[in-house]
């Protein structure tokens, strides 16, 4: 996938709006709102079919997109901060609440992800943990040998502030 270069120019949507999108169950994306096409840069005929991680922006740890598949896959949901790249190169940060979705026989169908604006102050907290994460990945040429390495700092790192990984999230929330 051709990806474009980030270019450092944050962007921004409303705290009223929504990014919403579903993927399958290999992380394709099967719907995708206006507000996502918006904010992405993309058409929706761009976006159908894709890849979520054609928006995973080069900033974002490894390790945290692979907590998170991890723990959707095993039927929970998971809340995050995540950056994300735009078409553009531009970049826009986001709460995201991502959740399984599951047929009538309980078997989960794919995944559904909602997207709110952050709390800045939030974001100032999360960013050092992921710049110390990104210089562990950094370390390594491979993506699972970059997720591996990180992963376990992260949890080092829950371990060191005394916290799960969602108390640490729901904390900076109500920064």
């Amino acid at each position: 996938m051709n990806r474009p270069k980030p270019s450092g120019v944050e962007r921004y949507f409303d705290e009223g709006e929504l990014i919403v999108s579903k993927t399958d169950l290999k992380g394709h994306i099967t719907y995708a709102n206006l507000v996502f096409q918006r904010v992405a840069e993309y058409t929706e005929e761009e976006l159908l079919g894709k890849p979520h991680s054609i928006i995973r922006h080069p900033a974002m740890p490894r390790c945290v997109f692979r907590f998170l598949w991890d723990r959707i896959a095993d039927g929970h949901e998971v809340f995050a901060y995540v950056i994300n790249l735009c078409k553009s190169g531009a970049h826009y940060w986001v709460f995201a609440h991502v959740t399984p979705t599951f047929n009538q026989q309980g078997k989960i169908i794919g995944y559904h992800s909602s997207r709110r604006v952050p709390s800045r102050a939030a974001l100032d907290q999360i960013k050092p943990i992921y710049d110390d994460l990104l210089r562990i990945e950094s370390r390594h040429r491979l993506p699972r040998e970059q997720w591996e390495a990180s992963l376990p700092a992260l949890v080092a790192k829950l371990e060191s502030i005394g916290k799960t990984y969602d108390e640490l999230i729901f904390d900076l929330c109500a920064a």
